[in-house]
């Protein structure tokens, strides 16, 4: 059984240490450029964004298989995680991971929180660093729309699909209202707090003071939907909490960049042009943004790479402006013909990966490049969906899909070995720039 804490009796336990060693230290910006001591840093990475509960010593947890998977990524030379920095319950929830972080407003799983501790330490021992993401804009995590539920809004989130009868614009403008939601912002300032002070109990350095964590991330995807004037006053105030807070690492915003749809309330010059917000993030679905169609891979697929490159130029003439290095931090593609089967074919998967992968490389091996890094969605490791295609329950496997999707969809296996093969080569390309 979990054992839940209340966030005095984690304080209680909280000191002050001095900053940790990391080999070279913690991961700066010089203009569009990453900078890791005195050597410009590039990488390809991936999401493992169930990382904190597989370190878990409690439900969900399973550290044998977290230190395998971090043997198996460090192999490949994958060294940059994204991950989950901040899930909200309850528990009994449908749609998300479990055990959550904070089952309810100030209350802690200290188990998930230990697990948490646990895979940074195990990440500092392999020379890794962690894109910490704090919030998410989507259910599956619990994020903005439960902390609208928290400040009294509602009873209940109103669920998108799969659930029956879900609509995503009425969860989306159910989701924006955290950004002028007083009480719903609050409690998600003291979550931040109570995260960047929080002392690894492994290492016993403090996570501001620790050079493992790249960046802090205001959350996955957010989108100012139809409440953008808010969202934009949200993401200035909650960048600079976050700094005056820990001045010591990079904080960026999370964001897929301008999407496929206007009504989602980006802008990404705006977002990161920012002070206080110091690299841009895209993301790339050609799937769900319904480009690429797997049933007409033949017609589809040239289409989709060529959607994929405008939109990282078209970004990339963002971050050139604003003068801020730019990540390709999330894309993927389904298995062929759509299938979810862990042993099915990844031909037309490796194809976009590789045309993906080579296009950041030449954008970031270019001698003014804004192109610094990329991190593919997602790695699934040695787990397996329960059901292929499937919704997720208590109790399965964490692969690379949220609880919300169809489990096997975009996921990247141990044995899928023709897509390692192009991971692999890409992360030392990517390794080896200078």
């Amino acid at each position: 059984m979990k054992h839940l804490f209340a966030l005095l009796s984690i304080s209680a336990v909280l000191f002050s240490c001095k900053p940790d060693d990391h080999k070279q230290g913690f991961i700066q910006t010089e203009g569009t450029h990453f900078k890791l001591g005195d050597q410009k840093y590039y990488y390809l990475g991936t999401n493992f964004w169930y990382g904190l509960n597989l370190g878990s010593k409690g439900a969900g947890g399973n550290r044998e298989r977290l230190l395998r998977e971090l043997d198996r990524l460090k192999e490949l030379g994958v060294t940059n995680l994204r991950v989950v920095a901040g899930s909200e319950g309850p528990d009994t929830e449908p749609y998300r991971m479990v055990p959550s972080l904070q089952p309810a407003p100030g209350v802690y799983n200290e188990e998930v929180f230990d697990g948490l501790d646990f895979l940074l330490s195990e990440m500092k021992k392999r020379d890794m660093y962690a894109v910490m993401c704090l919030n998410n804009f989507w259910n599956w995590s619990g994020g903005m729309a439960q902390y609208v539920v928290w400040a009294g809004v509602a009873d209940s989130i109103p669920y998108p699909p799969p659930h029956p009868g879900g609509d995503w614009g009425v969860f989306q403008h159910f989701s924006a209202q955290f950004y002028s939601n007083a009480k719903a912002m609050e409690l998600f300032d003291d979550h931040i707090e109570v995260i960047v002070n929080r002392t690894n109990t492994y290492t016993q350095v403090e996570y501001k003071n620790d050079p493992t964590i790249m960046a802090w991330e205001l959350g996955n995807e957010p989108r100012g939907a139809n409440n953008v004037a808010a969202y934009d006053a949200w993401i200035k105030k909650t960048s600079s909490l976050i700094k005056q807070l820990d001045p010591n690492h990079l904080v960026t915003t999370g964001s897929e960049g301008k999407t496929s749809s206007p009504s989602s309330g980006t802008h990404p010059e705006n977002d990161h042009a920012i002070s206080s917000i110091d690299y841009q993030t895209i993301h790339i679905w050609v799937q769900n943004w319904g480009v690429y169609h797997p049933a007409q891979a033949d017609s589809t697929f040239q289409p989709s790479v060529d959607y994929a490159i405008r939109y990282i130029n078209e970004h990339e003439a963002i971050s050139r402006k604003i003068n801020k290095p730019l990540v390709l931090e999330e894309f993927g593609i389904s298995r062929d013909s759509n299938s979810h089967d862990p042993g099915s074919s990844t031909t037309v998967r490796d194809r976009y990966y590789e045309q993906l992968f080579e296009a950041i490389y030449q954008r970031a091996a270019m001698p003014n490049s804004v192109v610094s890094g990329v991190n593919f969605w997602a790695w699934g490791g040695e787990g397996r969906p329960r059901v292929a295609e499937g919704i997720w329950k208590t109790g399965d496997d964490f692969i690379g899909d949220p609880a919300h999707e169809p489990q096997g969809w975009y996921s990247v296996y141990d044995r899928d070995s023709t897509t390692n093969e192009i991971i692999k080569r890409y992360a030392v390309k990517m390794k080896g720039l200078k």
